[in-house]
């Protein structure tokens, strides 16, 4: 829990995960700051299928990038993503699962609550099933 950050359900901010670490900061949380221009405020449950549509509109979630302290995704991984990047890949029709608890309350200002809910997900005890 990050002191004082609220998620979209009002309670306190749950962490998304540590492995991989996510969050602008790398902390493993989607915390939201004015550092964080993109607002990384949704903790997602990436699928092949988000990861493939991510890649085609230029945000290459699948390779590793070092430089930005970045592993690189595989299906079932939890991941703090820009707020309208998953608006994206809704309106395509792949958005990801979401972590509600995990997710901040800034998304809100690009995401309705009820859309969030609709997608609203744990990672299942076997994340093959999201490939």
């Amino acid at each position: 829990m990050v002191r004082g950050e609220r998620n979209v359900l009002g309670g306190d901010l749950a962490e998304c995960s540590t492995d991989p670490v996510t969050g602008f900061y790398r902390d493993g949380f989607c915390t939201a700051g004015p550092e964080d221009r993109g607002s990384h405020t949704i903790c997602a449950v990436v699928t092949a299928e988000f990861l493939e549509h991510q890649r085609s509109i230029g945000n290459d979630l699948g390779t590793p990038r070092p430089d930005w302290r970045f592993p690189g995704l595989s299906p079932g991984d939890r991941w703090c993503v820009v707020a309208t990047r998953w608006l994206e890949s809704h309106q395509a029709g792949c958005a990801a699962p979401v972590v509600l608890a995990a997710t901040h309350e800034r998304a809100l200002d690009v995401v309705p609550l009820q859309l969030l809910q609709a997608y609203a997900a744990d990672v299942p005890d076997d994340p093959s099933s999201l490939l």
